[in-house]
């Protein structure tokens, strides 16, 4: 199975764009993203393993391994320039991602680190450890996920394990302070987020050698993004300077 979903391939486009999505998610979460980003961007999301058309198979329990089978699958798709985009646990994976790529001389051009901590400074909160009920209260303070839903024993049992998993990988990843990256840096963030506020994105400059990282803020909480959409995407946009969907 691919790593990758790809609403529309784009041959014309001067650019592609990978998300990767928070802990629990799934390609499906950037889904409406591939309109409003116009003709000049192709966009590709992370599906992970062990979750929606990739629920056969293993998941994957260690967040460098997982970022290294990534950084391989993008290997064939960085005939163009590349951009990184990555909401919460995505935003650590595509930090580390992009680390691998610059090893290996394909950097991409930019990376947006969105409703996270840096990766230096990950908190001590532990998700992974509570019971189900504890589990399902954590996923509904972050927002992101329909609290009815997962009063259904039946999909307790199909989605709690690779959300469990998720939130097991990235309260256990350990940051290597080197190689630094040097790719441009802007962070996201909600200004009603419990996980991380604004003084705290600004962290993430000190992951980054390619100058100063701007804090963009917007209204909402951790799941900011969904609302604001348009507006996420005419950021990611302008910072590419590629031009603006319909």
């Amino acid at each position: 199975m691919t790593w990758f979903r790809c609403v529309e391939t784009r041959p014309w486009a001067s650019m592609r764009l990978f998300c990767l999505p928070h802990a629990g998610g799934s390609a499906v979460f950037y889904r409406s993203w591939a309109r409003e980003l116009g003709p000049a961007v192709e966009l590709h999301t992370v599906q992970y393993p062990g979750r929606a058309d990739r629920m056969s198979e293993p998941l994957v329990t260690d967040a460098a391994q997982l970022s290294r089978l990534i950084a391989a699958a993008m290997a064939p798709l960085l005939d163009r320039p590349a951009a990184l985009f990555g909401h919460s646990m995505g935003a650590v994976l595509a930090y580390e991602v992009a680390r691998l790529l610059e090893e290996r001389g394909t950097p991409p051009v930019h990376l947006f680190v969105s409703g996270a901590r840096p990766p230096h400074d990950r908190g001590d909160e532990r998700i992974a450890d509570r019971d189900d009920d504890g589990l399902v209260a954590a996923l509904e303070d972050l927002g992101g996920t329909d609290a009815e839903v997962l009063q259904d024993p039946e999909l307790r049992e199909l989605v709690l394990p690779y959300v469990r998993n998720d939130f097991a990988l990235i309260e256990d990843y350990e940051h290597r302070p080197e190689p630094l990256l040097n790719v441009p840096v802007t962070a996201l963030v909600g200004d009603a987020d419990s996980h991380v506020d604004p003084a705290t994105a600004a962290g993430w400059a000190e992951a980054t050698g390619a100058g100063p990282v701007p804090v963009k803020v917007w209204e909402g909480g951790h799941f900011y993004l969904v609302e604001r959409r348009r507006e996420v995407i005419a950021e990611i946009l302008r910072t590419l300077e590629v031009p603006v969907g319909p």
